[in-house]
């Protein structure tokens, strides 16, 4: 049992780290990015350590190689992204143009609805709005992951950061699980054990998600013959690491582009529309439950606000943190839970 004096001093010491991660989260990138690898790759090392091999020649061999596959991946991939990038923002003045044209178009009266009889102040209006939320938006990214702009120092630093961490994985453990109380130590080893099974099991099987997705939206797309096709399909898998909101964001992109360029092609509208919802049919039936799974024990709500929290405090290196804090909070809550409705207080019993 962990009394009220253990459990002061461990919300001071997450008080404190969180004080430090606000202070300095715009310079932790590189090392919150090569813990994250750490603890993905460490496993690996443990594999090849039980082969025979020395740990650093191991961790040497995986963080080389995953460098390797970085820069191969960047060199194929970012070229074009970056190309069709700049083109789709190029679009996007004539894409507005375009849906704003077929929006005030007298045999389509959508707007009186909204309540003003002037459709084009209401489609202005709309797009003014629209407009406005995307600067800030972008405006808010920029400010929140600042580190990106040093990306040679990501480069650099993350893998050194990742090597001695695979080095010193064990060690680390150790240490830390010494400084635990003896009579806590138990129940704290049994919560790790559950924050890392919650952890592990959705980031291994999010990633699974996210590039059976990508792929899925990215090659029905290009068959449909969107625009952009690559760009849209793999940004709206990437995003879907957080639940629900990659096929909703790659719908409305992938929806206002097909408007604008299939118009007044219901079908082919009506297509690009069946994929994102096929995939989000896929994915909450199919693959989520075998990639991910029910054991892992966070729900999607909890991950989307985590989510949008995390990064809304911390900036890009709070998404990065946010599932591993979302996990623990989890994990912490259903033990608090636990303990709440195994107490006298909630039983009404006098305590013996």
């Amino acid at each position: 049992m962990i009394d009220g004096r253990h459990l002061a001093f461990w919300l001071a010491t997450f008080v404190v780290l969180a004080a430090s991660l606000w202070l300095l989260h715009a310079i932790l990138l590189p090392f919150v990015g090569g813990m994250a690898l750490a603890y993905v790759l460490a496993p690996s090392a443990d594999r090849l350590g039980r082969l025979g091999m020395n740990r650093h020649v191991a961790a040497l061999m995986i963080v080389g190689a995953v460098v390797v596959i970085l820069i191969a991946l960047t060199l194929l991939l970012v070229p074009l992204l970056l190309q069709q990038g700049s083109a789709l923002i190029a679009h996007i003045p004539g894409y507005f143009k375009r849906v704003q044209e077929i929006l005030v178009d007298p045999n389509f009266p959508w707007l009186n609805w909204l309540g003003s009889g002037d459709q084009n102040k209401t489609v202005s209006d709309l797009m003014g709005q629209v407009a406005t939320w995307l600067l800030g938006f972008a405006y808010s990214l920029w400010t929140g992951g600042k580190a990106l702009v040093s990306f040679a120092s990501v480069l650099i630093v993350m893998p050194v950061v990742t090597f001695y961490l695979i080095c010193d994985w064990h060690p680390m453990i150790e240490t830390v699980d010494g400084w635990v109380p003896v009579r806590q130590r138990e129940t704290v080893r049994q919560l790790a054990r559950e924050i890392d099974a919650a952890i592990g099991g959705f980031l291994r099987g999010q990633v699974g998600v996210c590039l059976v997705l990508g792929a899925y939206y990215a090659i029905a797309l290009m068959l449909v013959g969107l625009d952009f096709a690559l760009l849209i399909g793999l940004i709206a898998g990437l995003i879907t690491f957080v639940p629900y909101i990659g096929s909703m964001t790659g719908l409305m992109i992938a929806g206002s582009v097909a408007i604008a360029q299939f118009w007044p092609d219901w079908k082919r509208i009506a297509v690009v529309v069946g994929i994102f919802l096929v995939g989000q049919f896929v994915e909450g039936n199919i693959i989520s439950p075998k990639f991910v799974g029910e054991r892992v024990g966070l729900h999607p709500l909890w991950m989307i606000f985590a989510m949008f929290a995390f990064g809304y405090l911390f900036g890009f290196v709070g998404l990065l943190l946010a599932v591993p804090l979302a996990a623990a909070i989890a994990v912490l809550f259903r033990y608090a839970l636990r303990r709440y409705l195994a107490s006298p207080f909630y039983s009404g019993e006098k305590p013996t």
